[in-house]
């Protein structure tokens, strides 16, 4: 069994953007079997995995945006003023675990990997992958 770590970096232009990754990741993968680990290292960002059709990536934003308002009165905002970034990251999840056959993702026939920018624009977002298997 082999165990790589590698990391991609990623620049955001919004406060909120959904960008797929799905093929960079199948890029640089050099495991033929196994399970990949998708970690962001940043508390106001997530991975996912849904379907890449822009009317739904949309009614993602305005669901999440629904769900979080913006000027509520959050005390993280006294610090940072990003607490509904932080409070929307908490809904989502932080990293996806994802199998690979013939060193390729191996997801449904719409399913694609997001990393979801909730704080933006940002520099050098940290994107984690850590391969296992052979």
């Amino acid at each position: 069994m082999e165990i790589k770590k590698i990391n991609i970096k990623i620049n955001t232009k919004k406060k909120f953007q959904i960008i797929d990754i799905t093929s960079e990741i199948n890029n640089i993968c050099e495991i033929e079997k196994g399970i990949v680990n998708i970690f962001t290292k940043h508390s106001t960002s997530a991975i996912t995995v849904n379907e890449n059709e822009p009317g739904l990536l949309n009614d993602f934003e305005m669901l999440l945006e629904n769900m979080i308002l913006e000027n509520k009165g959050y005390l993280h905002d006294i610090v940072d003023n990003n607490a509904t970034s932080h409070l929307k990251s908490l809904l989502l999840s932080s990293n996806q675990t994802i199998p690979i056959y013939n060193s390729r993702l191996d997801l449904g026939t719409w399913q694609k990997i997001f990393f979801i920018e909730l704080d933006g624009p940002r520099n050098s977002r940290t994107i984690d992958l850590t391969f296992i298997g052979q």
